[in-house]
């Protein structure tokens, strides 16, 4: 039926496309077989219209001569048979340039659909070649000749919906591709897959990479006045991320992330705010299209773990006279405001004269210098007071040179020179624990320490006595001897 129906179609001259027995009533009606037909369809297109072709070359090969006209004085055509296709060779007479005269053989290919000669100037190679070309085509009529009329129904109206949607290339290369994706992520989620790799990669997304990305987060930071020492530390860590990933900042993955901190040679804390920073890095990303929304992937990464911190270490009443005692006269001021006023070495780093308000008794921490970046004001307590008179300014930094290293290196030669270990942060953790003995407020010391009250109550009560917080608060600077006091007015 299909057969007949073809050989008269292509007889004829028409579309084989065109004729009712390619349309179907009742085309599909599912929303998910109409996009499937869109994207993915079988090569039936072309093994019909070879197998019209086939047959309509085997027709013409048995009929008269007359229906494939031959050159006048040419001999008739050789024939190579398989199966009910016939490939035809043509013996012609070419003249040279030297006038002679040159015979070929020339094979009649069918295989793309329409009429190739194919010139050989040996008769056995133009044998072989037309005994190739009748196997491929025998073989393509063996398969149209299996389709039934539903075949061909089915073919036709994926034919439409495959043109409807703009697609123009061949069907054999959309079936190739089809069974490559199924076969990746399977024939039931092949729409999915399309979806989300669309929803990853939009058309209009701004393209950056993460050297990019990084310095365009650095000058924001800057811009809002993030200190210096957060945005050199952000450099660097930026920097080193960018070196690792030299690529657009939406094609680094979970994976790539993961790999990368577990190859890490460093402390756990080292590792943490490595991931810290990437995690802001890419946060800034999604927050500007360059990533889609959710697709962090930093979050996915295992969290690093640091040891439990170690116990809370603190100078005695005594330690602190020996450090201020050994301590550089621009350098005093900041061991007395880190010991009796709990500022951290970043926050007294950063800290200006002008915020040191001795008349009205309080150092002003301001957002931006504050850890927290929330602003505080811890009270000037009268030995702190003693130890900044002579010392105080109307502006300019406390610690003039700003610098982390030379405030490291100012610290540890200080305790050498009073013969004192130093012990990290154990100033401000001095403060906090001597003020909590002595005052029994932890809401209280959580405010001026900025810290929170739990912190404080789980690491800092009773691990002083109220005596010797009264000790420690009153460690004052020793007066010249060349100085004698003089005694009170008394009121007349």
């Amino acid at each position: 039926m299909v057969e007949s129906k073809l050989v008269e179609l292509v007889v004829a001259g028409s579309n084989p496309v065109g004729h009712p027995i390619f349309k179907t009533q009742n085309p599909p009606v599912n929303k998910g077989e109409n996009e499937f037909f869109a994207i993915f369809l079988p090569t039936f297109l072309d093994i019909c219209l070879h197998f019209a072709y086939y047959l309509n070359m085997s027709t013409t090969t048995q009929t008269k001569p007359g229906n494939q006209p031959e050159t006048k004085g040419e001999n008739a055509p050789e024939t190579v048979k398989n199966g009910n296709v016939i490939v035809k060779i043509y013996k012609r007479s070419r003249p040279t340039t030297l006038g002679a005269v040159r015979t070929i053989w020339e094979v009649a290919d069918f295989t793309s659909g329409s009429r190739r000669m194919r010139s050989f100037s040996d008769f056995d190679k133009a044998k072989a070649e037309a005994k190739r070309i009748a196997l491929l085509l025998s073989k393509g009529a063996s398969t149209a000749a299996k389709l039934t009329n539903a075949d061909a129904a089915e073919f036709g109206n994926s034919v439409a919906i495959l043109r409807n949607a703009g697609i123009t290339t061949s069907l054999q290369t959309v079936a190739d591709r089809y069974a490559q994706m199924a076969k990746i992520v399977g024939e039931d989620k092949l729409i999915e897959a399309i979806k989300y790799f669309a929803y990853r990669n939009p058309t209009t997304r701004e393209i950056r990479t993460v050297e990019q990305t990084g310095n365009e987060l650095l000058e924001l930071k800057r811009n809002r006045k993030a200190s210096v020492r957060y945005t050199s530390d952000l450099k660097a860590r930026l920097a080193t991320i960018a070196k690792q990933f030299p690529r657009n900042v939406d094609q680094v993955t979970t994976t790539d992330l993961q790999k990368w901190f577990d190859g890490m040679d460093s402390a756990p804390r080292t590792i943490r705010n490595f991931r810290n920073t990437a995690s802001a890095l890419f946060k800034y990303a999604e927050a500007r299209g360059y990533l889609a929304r959710g697709e962090n992937p930093v979050l996915a990464t295992e969290k690093i773990k640091t040891k439990s911190a170690s116990p809370i270490e603190i100078y005695t009443p005594g330690e602190i006279s020996k450090l201020l005692a050994g301590a550089p006269a621009s350098f005093k001021p900041i061991i007395a405001i880190q010991a009796f006023a709990g500022l951290r070495s970043a926050e007294v780093m950063r800290l200006d004269w002008s915020s040191v308000r001795l008349d009205r008794g309080h150092i002003e921490v301001t957002a931006q210098n504050a850890k927290t970046a929330s602003r505080r004001i811890v009270p000037i307590l009268p030995n702190l007071a003693a130890w900044l008179k002579d010392h105080v300014k109307t502006a300019g930094l406390v610690f003039e040179t700003g610098n982390a290293s030379t405030f490291n290196n100012r610290q540890h030669e200080t305790a050498t020179a009073a013969g004192v270990p130093w012990k990290a942060n154990a100033l401000r953790h001095s403060f906090i624990s001597y003020r909590v003995a002595e005052t029994q407020n932890v809401a209280q010391v959580a405010l001026e320490a900025g810290n929170s009250p739990g912190m404080i109550f789980g690491h800092y009560r009773e691990l002083v006595t109220a005596e010797d917080a009264r000790t420690w608060f009153a460690t004052m600077p020793k007066q010249p001897e060349n100085v004698v006091e003089m005694p009170k007015a008394q009121a007349a």
